[in-house]
C-alpha cells in the first residue's frame, strides 16, 4: 500500500511543483491570501475533498475533508501559504502550502481500504496573527487526532519547541505644549516609552537565559519643538514556557505603569497580535516522521535544534499530538526571512524535496491508521504531558 502512494505521488507532482512556483510568483500577506488559498482548494476539491472556507472567521482559511466513511483515525496537515512584505515567500510557505495539500491528497487514494479521514486545514496568517490559534480555540481540532506540517529549512531537522510569545503595545498619552517656551505645561509621552524601554533593558539582568524581549518605537512625537502627546511601543515578549512567559508580561506591564506615574502620561496595553503558546513536540509522532522521511531519499534529518522564534503550530500541540519538523533545501546556512531563501524554494531541487516532503507526510498518516500499536503510544504520550502540564 505504501507502494500505492509512492505511485501516486509521481501521477500529481508535477501539478504540485505548478502550484508551488505560483504561489512564489504571486505572494500574498497574511489574510489576504485569496489567490493562494483558491489553488490548494481547487487541487483538493478535484480529488473529491469537500471544503469549506472562511473558517473561524477568517476568509482566506479553509477545512478539506476526505473520508472513508469507514471507522479510523483522522489525520490532519497543515497548509501555510502567507508571504512576507517586500521578501515574498522568504519563509517558503510556498512549499509548506504544497507539501500538505499534496500529502492529503495522496493519503485520501488509500483511505477507502484502510479507513479514517484526512483534514487539510488552510491556515492563514502565520508570519503575523495565525489562524491556528482561533482554530485551536473553537475547536477545530477536536474530532483530529495528529496534526502535521513541514517547514523547509537549510538542512532537515526533528521536530523541537519553539518559545511561547506575547505582543503587547503601550500606548502612552501626555499632554502637548511648546517644547521651549512652556515645557512645564507639557505631559511628555516620549519620555514614558523611554522609561518603558529602560526598565525592559534593566529586567533582562534578572531572567532565564530563554527569554527574548525585542520592540520598537512606533510613535514618538511630530516636531523637537512640540512635547510629544503620544507614544507608541510595540513588543515581543517571548519565554520557553507559557506559564513563565505570562509572569514576564506581568513585570513588563509592571515596568509600563511604573513610566506612566513617573512621567503623568496615561498608558493603555493591549495584545496586538494573538499570543503564540510554546510548541509541544509529540515524540512518538516525531519519530515516525523522521522514519518514513529517510525511506524517501533524504540522506539525514538532525537532532532538533534551539528555537527562539515562535509558531501557532505551539497553539496547536496544546490540543492534539503535533509536529513540526524541517526539511532541508540543501543549503547549510540558508538564512529564512530572505529574497535567497525564496528563490530557492522554486529550483529543481526544492521540486523533488517537496514531493518528498509531501510523501513523508503521507507515508506518516498511513502508518497512524494501520499501526496500532504506535497510534495508542502518541496518544499515551499526549495525555501523560498534558497531566504533567495540569
Amino acid at each position: 500500500m505504501k507502494e500505492l502512494l509512492k505511485n501516486n505521488l509521481e501521477t500529481i507532482q508535477n501539478r504540485l511543483w505548478e502550484i508551488n512556483d505560483t504561489l512564489y510568483h504571486h505572494p500574498e500577506l497574511g489574510d489576504q491570501e485569496y489567490e493562494s488559498m483558491n489553488l490548494l482548494v481547487e487541487l483538493l476539491e478535484q480529488h473529491q475533498f469537500s471544503v469549506e472556507k472562511g473558517i473561524v472567521g477568517r476568509p482566506t482559511a479553509f477545512k478539506a475533508v476526505y473520508d472513508s466513511k469507514k471507522e479510523g483515525p483522522t489525520i490532519a496537515y497543515l497548509s501555510e501559504y502567507d508571504a512576507l512584505p517586500e521578501v515574498g515567500h522568504g519563509c517558503g510557505h510556498n512549499m509548506i502550502g504544497t507539501m500538505s495539500a499534496g500529502a492529503g491528497v495522496l493519503l485520501s487514494k488509500v483511505l477507502d481500504e484502510i479507513g479514517g479521514r484526512v483534514v487539510v486545514l488552510g491556515t492563514p496568517a502565520e508570519e503575523t496573527n495565525g489562524a491556528k490559534v482561533p482554530m485551536a480555540e473553537q475547536g477545530v481540532f477536536d474530532d483530529i487526532d495528529a496534526a502535521m506540517i513541514v517547514h523547509p529549512g537549510d538542512v532537515s531537522y526533528e521536530s523541537g519547541e519553539s518559545l511561547a510569545m506575547d505582543a503587547i503595545q503601550f500606548d502612552f498619552r501626555g499632554r502637548t505644549s511648546h517644547a521651549a517656551a512652556s515645557p512645564e505645561k507639557g505631559i511628555n509621552a516620549l519620555d514614558a516609552v523611554i522609561q518603558l524601554f529602560n526598565g525592559v533593558n534593566a529586567l533582562r539582568q534578572h531572567v532565564t537565559s530563554d527569554v527574548r524581549i525585542h520592540g520598537i518605537i512606533k510613535e514618538g512625537g511630530v516636531a523637537a519643538n512640540i512635547v510629544p502627546d503620544k507614544a507608541v511601543a510595540q513588543f515581543y515578549i517571548r519565554a520557553k514556557e507559557r506559564s513563565y512567559l505570562n509572569e514576564l508580561v506581568q513585570k513588563v506591564v509592571n515596568i509600563a505603569k511604573g513610566a506612566s506615574s513617573m512621567t503623568g502620561a496615561e498608558v493603555h496595553i493591549e495584545n496586538y497580535e494573538l499570543s503564540y503558546d510554546n510548541m509541544v513536540t509529540n515524540q512518538t509522532l516525531s519519530q515516525l516522521f523522521t522514519s518514513n522521511l529517510l525511506t524517501t531519499g533524504v540522506m539525514q534529518v538532525e537532532k532538533a535544534k534551539d528555537s527562539y522564534g515562535s509558531i501557532d503550530m505551539g497553539n496547536v500541540s496544546h490540543v492534539v499530538p503535533a509536529i513540526h519538523p524541517y526539511i532541508g533545501l540543501d543549503s547549510p546556512g540558508l538564512v529564512a526571512h530572505t529574497r535567497e531563501f525564496a528563490d530557492l524554494t522554486i529550483t529543481d531541487n526544492s521540486h523533488q524535496i517537496l514531493s518528498r516532503g509531501a510523501l513523508a507526510l503521507a507515508l506518516t498518516g498511513y502508518d497512524l491508521i494501520t499501526n496500532k500499536d504506535v497510534f495508542e503510544k502518541m496518544k499515551n504520550e499526549f495525555r501523560q504531558v498534558e497531566l504533567i502540564k495540569a
